[in-house]
């Protein structure tokens, strides 16, 4: 007995298992640690080495590196969350399939989605989507010296990508016109879109009822102000000869780096997570086309077998448990037969075995 616990005492300890996640606190500080580097290294390339930095453009650097922090935050917190980590684990198997190409331009580009809540809705997003896209395509480019211009005494603009002369174009023609008022053309394109919204939600009685002003009004008035003050600048150098650039430049500064730290925690988030719901539409059709699921009560199939049994997993991992006396689980049920289930257990009529359909239950949109 003595020689066995003496045995025990003189074991070596096992060897730790060297990996580069144990270089850092968390998940959280390995991403940020990697992006920042990222953007550190394509800096240095775009920059020559630092060589070619727009200093007016400082702010707008911090602004966006304080925006990827945050960005990163909700993004890990959102992301190992049960479902979400299920849904991202899953729909990286299923990113080649045939469908997401057409998928990821219904959802990203031409947002198809929202055709069938109307023609106004889906116009609205259209504008204040692809406004924002463009200033972002052409802003983040110039703050970290990825793109710039030089201009030659012959009066020919050189467009400069990663330190190598991409394209020499007239000063006057037509790339140059389209290259200096890219971000007016996304201003006007996000002004209209936004005032379709507020429009919409102040003669919309149930857009009235369903809204909250600091949530779903902020981000409006701050995207608002932002397209405002940028088209003020343009204005103020073409008509007033520059008189009161500084201090309107500052502003739109300003309004941009805010609008920059609190898209992450705000409802303006959806848009950097926007990407993900290829993934969820590819886990609906591949899952859809195997087999489907069909409530316990009115045989409706409403999703797939694979999607069922996932949440009713998910909710077990949350120790939420929705198996009814019925014998079935709750999550085995379509929304309708859920809805009339739940009133049945309160008001003691069986509501549920009504066969009676509710006049949006096939509603798309």
């Amino acid at each position: 007995m003595e020689s066995t616990v003496v045995k025990k005492s003189i074991q070596k300890p096992k060897k730790k298992i060297n990996s580069i996640n144990n270089a850092f606190a968390s998940h959280f500080a390995k991403s940020m640690f990697i992006a920042v580097s990222g953007l550190l290294l394509l800096t240095t390339i775009g920059t020559r080495m630092f060589t070619h930095v727009d200093m007016n453009l400082y702010g707008y650097m911090v602004g966006t590196i304080v925006f990827l922090v945050g960005f990163f935050y909700r993004f890990i917190a959102w992301g190992e969350r049960p479902p979400t980590k299920l849904i991202i684990k899953k729909g990286i198997k299923l990113l080649f399939r045939k469908s997401t190409p057409k998928t990821s331009v219904e959802h990203l580009a031409t947002y198809k989605f929202i055709w069938n809540r109307g023609i106004y809705r889906w116009s609205q997003h259209l504008l204040i989507g692809w406004g924002v896209i463009i200033s972002c395509f052409v802003t983040f480019p110039l703050v970290f010296s990825w793109m710039y211009f030089t201009m030659a005494e012959s009066g020919m603009y050189t467009i400069v990508l990663f330190g190598m002369d991409v394209m020499t174009v007239p000063a006057d023609g037509f790339i140059a016109f389209m290259s200096y008022n890219a971000l007016n053309f996304s201003a006007i394109m996000v002004i209209s879109g936004v005032c379709m919204v507020l429009y919409r939600r102040l003669k919309n009685m149930q857009a009235r009822a369903e809204y909250q002003i600091m949530y779903d009004f902020l981000p409006l008035y701050l995207l608002l102000f932002i397209s405002i003050t940028g088209l003020l600048l343009t204005f103020i150098n073409v008509f007033l000869h520059g008189a009161g650039h500084y201090v309107m430049s500052l502003i739109h500064q300003f309004s941009v780096i805010i609008t920059l730290i609190y898209l992450p925690f705000g409802k303006l988030a959806h848009i950097p997570f926007r990407p993900l719901s290829v993934f969820a539409k590819n886990y609906r059709e591949h899952y859809g086309e195997q087999s489907m699921k069909q409530c316990k009560v009115c045989n409706t199939e409403f999703v797939s077998t694979e999607q069922s049994s996932d949440v009713i997993d998910v909710l077990g991992q949350n120790n939420l448990e929705f198996n009814m006396k019925d014998g079935f689980n709750l999550a085995e049920l379509c929304l309708p037969c859920r809805r009339k289930y739940r009133i049945s257990r309160f008001s003691g009529f069986a509501t549920h075995e009504v066969p009676i359909k509710e006049a949006n239950q096939n509603a798309k949109g």
